[in-house]
Order: structure tokens, then sequence, then C-alpha cells
């Protein structure tokens, strides 16, 4: 909720967006810092585009999503949109600059107005974490190696390990399965679209929408149901290279023999327990031209069932508000937390000059809601990168607060590297000093006491010891050897980096 500013303004963000702060902040950046290290690890180099682009640089590369682009108020100069993904302006990025090939991330925000779902991380204003791979190689290497940095992300994140699946389909398959049936060329497209929505809709309503809203022939309809239906893994790609009718057409006999070698690559990179062949998987982005995937999770489609799904869509289509957020409507789930795939034509509609291009887009800010919700309070995470607080011991009416003496070990665990902090108070109470190391989750305490000190020591305390540890009190050291006795206790913690205290 908002506050009341002066003349009875109302102080809030706007809807679909949030303000980031506290624990919530240390999260998304762990998350940040794991897909980068995956991204450089396999070579990526970054980038970055305007937050807008030309509007007609944005024109008619996202099919039926256009309508959800932000478009800038025409002020007397150029007409502008915020950009609405990171592909299409790195595809302008590599037709204005000439780029023949190159393994690039990006990380930045995008925009969309789309109906937010707050909780669960579908939002108007969110950042995309893109890996891209544009030039030209050998058939499916470079699709192989972007399937693996999925693999690899979602593994490294916490609580992701074992939980989710790559859906994978190829374009040219779809568009030969739907020329099989009977799909006029004018609608593949739209009809791709409406079949993008088995993963959250039931058949029936699909059908409906192809049928009713898209004008679709019923038994056309029917027939994509036959293959829409099929999923699994490399079995479904050696199932429909049996069936003659499929092979017998040019553009489902090509995709299957790039998804059939495909496999084979990711077999190598032992990403195939992690895939589902999905003939359901449409993606309804126009720019695709090849293989498309996208990852899900527990949570990413609608806990309602599938006849509530139909009922409440039927129900919004009269009197849903689109700014409303929908965070608590049951037929709304978190969708996929990553999907790409190969887009060959799209830096050619810029240029002129095609260059194959395949990459992946990862939803920090959904995968954010999920890696939240998992890790609960199970594992707390650290609000500061703080290791060590400078304490000091001692009370009563002569107690100087050794303030300069707290000073000067800060200042020496800083030189060292060593993250440090301090109370800023003259005379600081003992236990508001243990109040603040608790509320940072700091490891680790230093503890100066007059008498240790004008013997050459000081104290360092483990702090969360359980009653009876050995070193509940903390261990005398000699003030001489601070810095390498905080160091050694550091190495021996490799688990503060990603900043959970468990």
């Amino acid at each position: 909720m908002g506050k009341e500013g002066k003349g009875n303004f109302q102080l809030k963000t706007p809807k679909g967006t949030r303000d980031w702060s506290g624990t919530d902040v240390v999260l998304r950046e762990q998350i940040f810092s794991t897909i980068t290290s995956v991204f450089k690890r396999h070579g990526g180099v970054t980038i970055d585009t305007p937050v807008f682009e030309l509007k007609e640089t944005l024109t008619g590369k996202y099919g039926e999503d256009s309508k959800l682009i932000y478009d800038l108020a025409d002020q007397g100069g150029e007409i502008c949109s915020l950009r609405y993904d990171l592909t299409v302006p790195f595809a302008r990025f590599c037709a204005q600059n000439a780029v023949q090939n190159i393994k690039r991330y990006h990380i930045a925000k995008v925009y969309r107005r789309d109906q937010p779902a707050m909780t669960k991380g579908r939002m108007r204003e969110f950042y995309q974490c893109d890996f891209d791979i544009a030039g030209q190689f050998d058939p499916m290497l470079p699709d192989a190696e972007i399937l693996r940095i999925v693999k690899e992300v979602f593994e490294e994140l916490p609580e992701w390990k074992g939980k989710f699946i790559i859906k994978i389909n190829h374009r040219k398959i779809l568009d030969g399965i739907f020329q099989i049936c009977g799909v006029p060329t004018e609608k593949i497209r739209t009809i791709s679209s409406a079949v993008d929505k088995l993963d959250k809709s039931p058949w029936d309503e699909v059908r409906r929408e192809m049928v009713e809203d898209k004008g679709l022939d019923p038994e056309v309809a029917d027939k994509i149901w036959t293959y829409a239906q099929l999923k699994g893994g490399k079995d479904v790609v050696e199932k429909l290279q049996g069936m003659p009718e499929v092979v017998a057409n040019e553009s489902a006999k090509q995709g299957l023999e790039s998804m059939a070698l495909l496999c084979d690559y990711l077999e190598i990179f032992d990403v195939m327990p992690a895939l589902s062949v999905d003939m359901s998987l449409a993606r309804g982005l126009d720019y695709y031209t090849g293989v498309i995937y996208e990852v899900v999770t527990e949570g990413s489609a609608p806990p309602a069932s599938a006849k509530d799904v139909a009922k409440k869509e039927k129900k919004q289509k009269k009197s849903a508000d689109p700014d409303e957020d929908r965070s608590n409507d049951p037929t709304i789930g978190v969708g996929s937390v990553a999907a790409g795939g190969r887009y060959d034509e799209l830096v050619g509609m810029f240029s002129g000059k095609p260059i194959p291009c395949v990459g992946i887009s990862f939803g920090v800010d959904r995968i954010f809601s999920i890696t939240k919700a998992r890790l609960g309070t199970a594992q707390p995470i650290r609000p500061t990168e703080v290791d060590v607080f400078i304490m000091a011991f001692g009370g009563g009416k002569d107690f100087t607060g050794m303030l300069p003496e707290r000073m000067a070990v800060a200042k020496q665990l800083w030189d060292a590297g060593i993250k440090a902090e301090y109370l800023w108070k003259t005379k600081p109470k003992l236990q508001n000093q243990f109040k603040a190391a608790e509320n940072g989750k700091v490891p680790w305490a230093i503890i100066l006491g007059e008498e240790e000190l004008k013997a050459g020591k000081i104290k360092i305390k483990e702090m969360g010891l359980p009653e009876g540890h050995p070193e509940k009190d903390g261990v005398e050291v000699g003030k001489a050897n601070l810095v390498d006795e905080i160091q050694s206790r550091l190495k021996g913690k490799a688990s503060l980096p990603d900043r959970t205290t468990a």
C-alpha cells in the first residue's frame, strides 16, 4: 500500500513494478552472480543497449504479443518504445555493427504491459539474463551448448537441482505438422500461438479458440491434437520419423533430422535427463525459425484444474481489469522461468544479410519468486556480506568505549580486504553490539578488552555457537596475528560467500 503525500498524492510504485531492498536484493544478486559465472565459463562477452528503441525496430517481431509493448509519447522527436525483450535489440546491434559472430550475454530490465501477478514473478518491469550465439557454425553445435548452459545454471542455483524440465520442440517440425493437418499457410503462426497455450489451458478451450476465434476447420484442429499430445525423450523424435506422412513433409523431415542430431549432442553433454521433447511447445514469438525451448518447474503451471481454468478465462473476458494484480488467481502460474530458441532471420530483417542466431533468456524475477519460496526460513540470507563485527567489552563510568582502538582494528581488516563493521557509538553497550551483529547475521566477532589489549591479545568469537561449546566465549589470539587468524577462519567457512547462513 502507498502513503499519502502532499496534496493527497498517493506514494506508490506503478502497477506491475516494485522496490527491491534487504535480503530480496541479496538473493537476486546471488542469482545474477550464478548465471553470470556460467555465461563467462562458456566464453560470453557482455554488451548493453538502450532501454528504449525506435518503435519501427520492435514492430512486427512479436506476433500477438506486440500489444504488450509500451509505446512512449510522441514529443516531437523520434517515435520510440520501451524494449520488450533483449533479443530484438541484440539483432539490431548485430546488424548495425556488422557483427559476424559473437557469444554475447546481456542482463537488463525489459518492459511488458502484461497483467501482473507480483508474488509469482509476473511483472511489467523485470530483469532478463540472455545468452546468445550469433554466427555461421556447423548444425546444432551452438544449440547444444545453449542447452548445456541452461542445465548448468539451474543445477547451480540454490534449491533447483533436479527440479526443472527443459521442454523442447522445433519450428520446422511444427510447421510441417500444421501443413500435414491442413492448416492454411496464412494461419500457421496464429494457430501456433493457440497451441502454445496448452500448458495453461485445456485442449477444449484451445480448440474453441482455434475454431471459433481463428476460423480453423474443426477436423484440422482435431488432427493437430493427435500430434500435440506427443511428449517424452528422443523416442518422440524416432516415433515421428517412423510416420510416413510426417517424413514425406520436407519441413518436418528437416526438423526431425536436426532434433535427432541435437539429442546426440545433448547425450554427450548429459542434458537429456532434464529434457522433454514436447510437441505442444510452440513459443508465440514470430522470429523463431528452428529449435525452441523453455524451462518449467513446479509452480510454472496454474494450480487450478483445467476445468477451472476454462471457466475463469471465459469470465475474465467479460469483466477482467487488465491492471488488477492476479497473484491470488489460481488460474495463473509462474509460467516458464527461461525460454529461447533459434532465430536465423531476425538480423537479416534489419540488414538484409541473415546471421544465424540461437539463444536463451532467463526470467530472473520468476526464478527469484520460486527460489525464495523454496529457501523459506531454513536457509536465512545474510543482509550484508560483513564477515567480522568489532566490539568493545566493558562498562561503568571508567569505560572509554575504545572507539580509536575499534577504528584502528577496522582499518587493519579493511586494508587486508576483510569485510568488517563496528557500532558508530562512542561508548556502546555490549548487548547492543551483539544485537547489531546478530541482526546482520555476521559470522565472527572481534572483542576488545582493555586488559587484553595491554597484553597484546584480542578475542575472536564465532557467533551462534551452542551453549557448552568450548569456544562459546571466544578464543584469544595475538593482536599482531589478527589478520592471519581471521583469514584462516574465513577460509574454513567456504559456504559463506553465497550469503546464506546455513
